[in-house]
Order: structure tokens, then C-alpha cells, then sequence
């Protein structure tokens, strides 16, 4: 049994082993614990915090609960004022002078970037520099060792930043930390909203209550003060009767007071004497004297009244002790003669109230037939107590009863308020459960155009693909509809003419579907339809065909009319469908095909979409290994002057040989390049290989060491002027120089971003590099482009070459160009030559560069017969050596 005992004890040395585990146990519930008390914290907030201020503080003080927040701070963006309101700022090292910001002045920080992009920013001392550069920020503060900042959001729209740093190289931040304080901000908004509510109406209600609670506290006090007398009144009750019959005005109480004491004590002669606040001047509410008839206020001397109170206690005094005190400085001689003349008898006590001596009741006679003693002096003494008690007593008696009256008259007027306050709240909570009510159809409607939007159009999928594998006899049909030119008419007349254009298109599509029909919109220029229990596919036709030609009429926008038109997908709802992503991705594919077919029409999707699609999908996969492993083929075309036949710079451009299905088609090998979204790495990837070429590194037929190379850089390279800087410094790191490198711009894609792109054009020219538009007249063709932008040359589109030289036109097109070139500066280019009749026709108007595979196999013939350097063409002769 001992044994027993023992193997089911743990040694020492175990239970030292357990004690690290058990402590990172331990340390692991307790943050859990303080992260689930954090968030109940958060969501409590709401309910009771009722200032803002305290609000943000609170906030601050629950993130402190389980990471380090010392240094943090809250900022809300209005762009009604485009300013950043800092609502809290807590930092160890800047001092935050103002509140409120112009957001121009932030959009260079860490805060402005956060509230320009939406997106969370994670900074650690590692990763500074690094992303400082990134994103472009000039603008900095003290450097901190790590920095969090995340959005606020009401819904999409960027409202605020909230974010914490450390200066402490101890104290750093984890992913954990970002995670939780992206999941405050999620809550933080609606926290604010609602206290932002409640502190208004908070604040309504007390300061029209304020004045009531002061009163309410004020008769307290006075209740307080009432019972306290009360109770002494009470104990004293068969003592004074005076103290509990207490009737009609001060004068009238001093008159019986007086006759009370007349019964009691020899009292021809009373007053009553009391101090004022100042305890300076004596004032006497109540005189009654055989010899004087009133008596006036006065400054204090050194008389009876004064004797008392000094002393504070009651004294009886008659001539022989009024001489003594004469004598002894503490009674005037006067008043001490005038005694000893009359044998006056004087008795006086203090009136203490809460202790101290505020007055006297004196009593005297003004001859020797009635001397007062000891008696009347304690008589007076316990006497003056309760005429003390007694006349404080009916002052506040006076006092309460006013205040009562006041407050009769206040609670009335504040009752009325609060009835007023009480409607206007009841019609508040009304109004706000209108707008919740708003808020639910905005959720599940799209704002602009008030159809459903994504989330409700997916619920009622989902229900009918629910209902068709229950019910496999109803018939649905989803239809993916794409407009036209929609980005057209964004670009040309605005975004407000582009809201118009789809709500037009919103009220058409409606015209041509049933009542029970479902129509959404996606976003953009996407809208989707759910045909509900339709009887045959002829009538999924006949409704796509209603909306083709509804959207193909004319729409009247800022006065100016436009076409559109629109691409359909249709897919069946079936019942081996999963969910309703794969029917939307169904109808999508049928959409994408009806628009490569040449738009305006609808398809309906069958299997080979999908596997297109999946074969697509392959296809872009490979591109993305292909492109890891650099296993492009690279071709060089050269730009030749048509007259001496000189090299004026080399082509570099890459074609890509699938190990399967061959060469990639051009166009294919664009679309599978911005599908992919790896536009910016082929662009590295070109500049890569035209460094190489540059420095020799790289095995370049035809290719003479102080050529130049020119490769294809996509706009998307241009649109921040951090990635030209790269680009810039990427050529001067590789040791060659810019003016060797030749960038061709795509001039259709130009024409998208023009306005965006010029600044970083600019910044190339600078550097040196020679910059060509290339395809020009392939999109919208703006002269603006050969005027404005610094192109050192103009490639034109090859169609336009392929026409010659039977099109007269075009050859004239070409010569305008040709000579509006010699004006702005740039020479011209013709692409595309592949005949010697095309390089004729070119020449006689006066075109000195091109490019195509005629010159390059000329050159290549030329090369190898050694008789390149020799041909010359003679301008007036009009001779081609090319061509020989």
C-alpha cells in the first residue's frame, strides 16, 4: 500500500519540471480572461459610459488591460471640414498642440495613410524604413519602436484612426496585438455613435434639471436643520412653552417674549441685542425702555452688551460692580456714572446659537426700588437658551417656509419640463426606431439605386437552389448582366452622369422581368436577375432579349446622348449545385463569353465554359512558375532610320512557349498577365533583362554594346511616384546610364490614367530616359498626348501602316503627324512595315524611323553581306537600300 502511495506521488525534480508549463498555463488564461473581460468591457461602454471623454479613456484604459498602450491616441476624419479631430492623445514625447487638423497636413503620416487607404499599418523597428518608403511618408514625429494603426469605419466609409506605438525597445507589439485592436475598431464606432446619442440627451436632461436637484439638495439640508430644532423644541416643550408657541411676526414674539418675562422677572425695561455678520455693528430688533424709545444700530464699544459679549456668559451688574469695571477698563465710565447716579440693577445674557454669542437679551432697573439677584440672573440664563433656540427656530421656520413656497412654484414649472422632455424623448425613441428599421433595408438594399444588393440577392439564391433540389420540377435561371461603356461615361462626364446612367438602367431591366423576378445589383456596372418558377427556356431568352434591346436605346445624360448596350450570362439553377457562388461563377463565365463574342448578346453556359475556364486557370498558374523561373524567350526588333539605315535603339520584348500547347498568342499571354495581377513583377522582370542587355551580361544578337534598349512599362508602374524612384534608382544601381534606357508607354492605356501618370513621365525625362508612345492611334489618339506630355518619340499604330500605300487617307494621316512632329519636337516612328511598298510610301512623305519585320530581315541580310555601313538612301531619289 506504502508503495502505492508513492508512485502516485510526483517527485521534487517533476513537480520543478511542471511548474514552467504550469506558469505559461497560467499566463495563457489569464490573457484570455483579460481579453474576454476586455471585450465585455467594450461592449458595456455603450451602456454606461455617458461622456465621450470618459469614453475614449475608457477605451484606452481597457486595450492597457492586456497590452502595453501607453502612447495612444483617437482621431476622427469630417470631410464636410476635411479636418482630423483628435478626440484623445496620450504620448510620452509629442504633445499634441492643437486638436483639430487640417487633413492635408496629415496625408504624409502614418494617420493619413491609414485614413486615405482603409488599411490597418503594422510598424515595427525592423520593418520601419522599409515601410516608410513603401507608402511614401514624409511626414514623422518622434520614432517610435513599434506602431499600430487601424481604421475606424462606419460601414465602408473611413471615418477615424485609432492607434497605439511604443518607444520602449522592451516593449513590443505582436500580431496578437493587432488582431485585438482591429476588433475594437470594428465596435469602437458604434460605441461612440451611441454614446454621442446618450451624452446629448444626458446633457439635456441635467442642465434642465440642475437648478431642481440644487433646491431639492437645498431642502435637505433645511429639513435637517427644521427636525433638529424640532427635536430640541420637543424635549424643552414643558420648560418653554414660549419655544412651541411661536405665532405672527418677530415684533409681535419679542412683545410676548417681553410680557412672558414681565411675569416671571421685574422687566419694565428689555431689549435685545444682536450682532451682525461682520460681528461689528450692534443692531436691537426688539427695544422697550421706560426712558428712551428706541435705540439705534452702533459700533461696538465697551458697554454692557459688549461685556457680555465678550465674556460670554450671563453677568448681573449694579452700580458698585459697574464702578469696579469702570475701574478696570472693561466698562465705560459713563455708563458706569449714570449707573451709580440712578442705583441702576442690570441683568444680561448671551444668546448663543451653534455656539458662539450672536446677541443679548438685557434686562434693567432705573432706580433702588427692585435690585435683581441671583435668582433672576439664572432665571434669565436658562431663559436666554431657549429664547436663542426659539429665535433662530422661527427665522428658519420663516426661511422654510418661503423655500417651500419657491419650491411649490419651481417643481411645478420643472414638472412641466420634464413632461415636455419626456414627449420629446418618446418621439426620439420613435424616430429612432424608424431609422433602425432604415438601417436594415440600407443593409440588405443597394443605396444608389435601391435595388437588393449582393447580401439579399445570395439569401434568395441560396432559397431557390434550396427549393429546386427539394422540388426538381421548378424551373430558375440566374442572368449576369454587364453594361457597356459604363467607365466610358465615368471618365467623360463624371460620376454623377454614371449614378444616372445606372439608375436608368436599374428602372429599364425592372420594366422587362415579373413582379416576383429578383433584380440586384453586384456593384459597379453588374446587375444579376433571378427568374422565379419561369415555364420554359424560351422565356429566359425572350426576357434576355427585352433587356438587350431596352439597353440598347439611347440614355440622355447632362444633355448629352449615349449608348450603351450590355453583355448576359445565363445559367440554369440546377440541382447538383452546391451553393450559390458556383451559379454566379457559372453565369459570370456565360457573360464573359457573350462579350469576347462581340457583347449585345446572351449565352447560356454549358460545361466547356467551365473548362475553358479551369484551363485558363492552369494556364495562368504556369505563367506564374514561368515567370518565377525567368523562362522567357527574349526578342529584340530593332528602330531603323528608313534612310541610313541606322540602328536608332532595339526593342526588347519577351514571348512565351508553353510546353504543351506552343507559343501563347500575344494577346492571350496580355490577358493571362493581368488576370494574374503580376503586371508590376513582369515589369521588374523586363527591366531586369534590359540591365542585362545594357552591361553586356545578357547574349543579344545584333545587339552593339552602346545601343539602347527599350522595353514596355505598364501605367500601373507610373501611378505612385514612389515605384518611378525605384525604378530610377534600380538603373543607377546596375551602373548604367538612364540614357541608355528607351520606356514605351501603350498609348490606349494611357488614355485611361493621363492625368495620373504625367507627373512620373516627367520624372523619367529628367532622369534621362527616352521615352516613346507607343500604339498611338490605337485608342482615342489626343493630341493632347504629342503637345503636353515629353515624348522623345511617337510610334504609330501598325494598322494604320498595314492600310499603305493603298489608303491615301491614312497616308495623309500619317505626313500630318509627320509634320506636327517637326513643331513639338519628337520624331515619329511607323510599326508594323512588311512589304517594300509600305517602306516606300512611308519615305516619300517624309518618314524617317521605322519598325517591323521587313527592316529587321533587310538588316539581318544586310549584316551578313558586311555591306550595312555602305547603303546609304538618297532623300532625292527616293531609294530604299532596305529593300535590295
Amino acid at each position: 500500500m506504502e508503495q502505492e502511495n508513492q508512485a502516485g506521488v510526483l517527485s521534487e525534480d517533476e513537480l520543478r519540471e511542471l511548474v514552467p508549463q504550469l506558469q505559461k498555463v497560467t499566463e495563457k488564461y489569464k490573457r484570455a480572461e483579460a481579453i474576454q473581460k476586455a471585450l465585455f468591457d467594450i461592449s458595456e461602454l455603450s451602456s454606461s459610459v455617458s461622456e465621450l471623454s470618459r469614453l475614449y479613456s475608457a477605451v484606452h484604459d481597457i486595450i492597457a488591460s492586456f497590452m502595453h498602450a501607453r502612447n495612444f491616441y483617437v482621431a476622427f476624419y469630417d470631410d464636410t471640414e476635411s479636418m482630423v479631430d483628435f478626440v484623445y492623445f496620450v504620448d510620452e514625447f509629442d504633445e499634441l498642440t492643437m486638436h483639430e487638423m487640417p487633413a492635408d497636413k496629415l496625408k504624409d503620416g502614418f494617420t493619413g495613410y491609414v485614413l486615405q487607404t482603409g488599411n490597418h499599418l503594422f510598424l515595427t523597428k525592423e520593418n520601419y524604413d522599409d515601410k516608410v518608403k513603401e507608402i511614401g511618408i514624409s511626414k514623422l514625429g518622434t520614432r517610435p519602436v513599434d506602431w499600430i494603426g487601424v481604421p475606424l469605419k462606419r460601414g465602408q466609409r473611413i471615418i477615424g484612426v485609432m492607434a497605439v506605438q511604443s518607444y520602449d525597445d522592451a516593449v513590443r507589439y505582436t500580431d496578437d496585438d493587432l488582431d485585438i485592436l482591429l476588433f475594437v475598431s470594428q465596435h469602437i464606432v458604434t460605441t461612440v455613435d451611441r454614446v454621442k446619442t446618450r451624452e446629448l440627451t444626458e446633457k439635456i436632461i441635467r442642465q434642465r434639471t440642475k437648478q431642481l436637484r440644487d433646491i431639492n439638495n437645498e431642502l435637505q439640508e433645511e429639513i435637517k436643520e427644521r427636525q433638529k430644532i424640532e427635536s430640541l423644541q420637543q424635549a424643552l416643550f414643558e420648560i418653554s412653552e414660549l419655544s412651541a408657541t411661536m405665532e405672527g411676526d418677530i415684533p409681535d414674539f419679542y412683545a410676548n417674549l417681553h410680557d412672558i418675562l414681565a411675569r416671571l422677572i421685574h422687566a419694565p425695561n428689555l431689549y435685545i441685542a444682536t450682532l451682525d455678520k461682520e460681528r461689528q455693528i450692534l443692531r436691537f430688533p426688539y427695544f422697550s425702555d421706560q426712558k428712551n424709545k428706541a435705540a439705534t444700530p452702533r459700533p461696538l464699544g465697551t458697554g454692557l452688551t459688549e461685556y457680555v459679549l465678550n465674556h460670554g456668559r450671563a453677568e448681573l451688574i449694579d452700580a458698585e460692580r459697574a464702578k469696579s469695571l469702570a475701574e478696570a477698563g472693561h466698562l465705560c465710565s459713563d455708563v458706569a456714572g449714570r449707573m451709580h447716579a440712578s442705583k441702576n440693577s442690570w441683568i444680561g445674557a448671551p444668546l448663543i446659537v451653534d455656539g458662539e454669542v450672536s446677541g443679548v437679551i438685557g434686562i434693567q432697573a432705573y432706580n433702588e426700588d427692585y435690585t435683581y439677584g441671583f435668582k433672576d440672573l439664572e432665571l434669565l440664563r436658562f431663559v436666554s437658551h431657549h429664547i436663542a433656540v426659539a429665535l433662530e427656530r422661527k427665522k428658519a421656520a420663516e426661511a422654510i417656509h418661503a423655500y417651500n413656497n419657491e419650491l411649490t412654484l419651481r417643481v411645478k414649472e420643472r414638472t412641466q419640463e420634464l413632461d415636455e422632455t419626456n414627449a420629446h424623448l418618446k418621439k426620439q425613441i420613435e424616430e429612432r426606431k424608424q431609422i433602425e428599421l432604415k438601417l436594415i433595408h440600407d443593409a440588405h438594399h443597394d443605396a444608389l439605386t435601391g435595388l437588393p444588393n449582393r447580401t439579399m440577392f445570395m439569401n434568395r439564391l441560396e432559397l431557390a437552389l434550396a427549393n429546386k433540389q427539394r422540388f426538381p420540377e421548378n424551373k430558375f435561371a440566374l442572368l449576369f448582366i454587364d453594361l457597356d461603356r459604363f467607365k466610358l461615361i465615368n471618365d467623360t462626364l463624371g460620376h454623377h452622369a454614371g449614378d444616372s446612367f445606372l439608375i436608368e438602367v436599374s428602372l429599364r431591366v425592372d420594366q422587362c422581368i415579373r413582379g416576383h423576378d429578383l433584380l440586384a445589383r453586384l456593384g459597379g456596372d453588374e446587375f444579376v436577375i433571378l427568374l422565379d418558377n419561369f415555364d420554359d427556356d424560351e422565356d429566359v431568352e425572350e426576357v434576355s432579349q427585352r433587356i438587350l434591346e431596352t439597353l440598347s436605346k439611347p440614355f440622355c445624360l447632362d444633355g448629352s446622348e449615349m449608348y450603351s448596350g450590355g453583355s448576359i450570362g445565363i445559367a440554369y439553377i440546377e440541382s447538383w449545385y452546391q451553393t450559390a457562388d458556383e451559379i454566379i461563377r457559372d453565369a459570370d463565365s456565360a457573360m464573359y463569353q457573350a462579350k469576347s463574342l462581340g457583347r449585345g448578346r446572351y449565352v447560356m453556359f454549358d460545361q466547356s465554359m467551365r473548362e475553358k475556364l479551369l484551363e485558363e486557370l492552369e494556364l495562368e498558374n504556369e505563367f506564374r512558375r514561368t515567370l518565377k523561373l525567368k523562362a522567357f524567350d527574349c526578342h529584340y526588333q530593332p528602330v531603323i532610320h528608313l534612310g541610313s539605315s541606322e540602328t536608332i535603339y532595339h526593342e526588347c520584348y519577351v514571348r512565351w512557349v508553353h510546353s504543351t500547347i506552343g507559343s501563347v498568342k500575344k494577346d492571350q499571354f496580355l490577358r493571362i498577365i493581368e488576370h494574374s495581377g503580376m503586371i508590376m513583377e513582369m515589369d521588374h522582370f523586363m527591366l531586369e533583362k534590359a540591365c542585362q542587355i545594357l552591361k553586356g551580361e545578357e547574349d543579344a544578337p545584333f545587339v552593339s554594346p552602346d545601343d539602347k534598349v527599350a522595353i514596355n512599362l505598364s501605367v500601373n508602374h507610373l501611378m505612385q511616384a514612389s515605384l518611378v524612384n525605384q525604378l530610377i534608382e534600380t538603373v543607377m544601381a546596375s551602373g548604367i546610364s538612364p540614357e541608355r534606357l528607351v520606356i514605351e508607354i501603350d498609348e490606349s492605356l494611357l488614355s485611361r490614367k493621363s492625368q495620373q501618370v504625367l507627373q512620373s513621365i516627367k520624372m523619367l525625362k529628367n532622369a534621362g530616359v527616352t521615352l516613346v508612345l507607343d500604339n498611338f492611334g490605337n485608342g482615342l489618339a489626343s493630341l493632347n498626348y504629342l503637345c503636353s506630355y515629353p515624348f522623345d518619340y511617337v510610334k504609330f499604330d501598325r494598322k494604320f501602316v498595314r492600310s499603305l500605300p493603298a489608303s491615301e487617307q491614312n497616308l495623309k494621316l500619317i505626313q500630318s503627324v509627320q509634320q506636327i512632329s517637326q513643331h513639338f519636337g519628337f520624331q515619329l516612328i511607323a510599326e508594323g512595315i512588311e512589304n517594300t511598298a509600305q517602306c516606300e510610301a512611308l519615305v516619300s512623305i517624309g518618314c524617317e524611323l521605322g519598325q517591323g519585320s521587313f527592316l529587321t530581315e533587310s538588316q539581318k541580310e544586310l549584316a551578313s553581306s558586311g555591306d550595312l555601313a555602305e547603303k546609304k538612301i538618297e532623300d532625292d531619289e527616293k531609294v530604299i537600300p532596305l529593300t535590295a
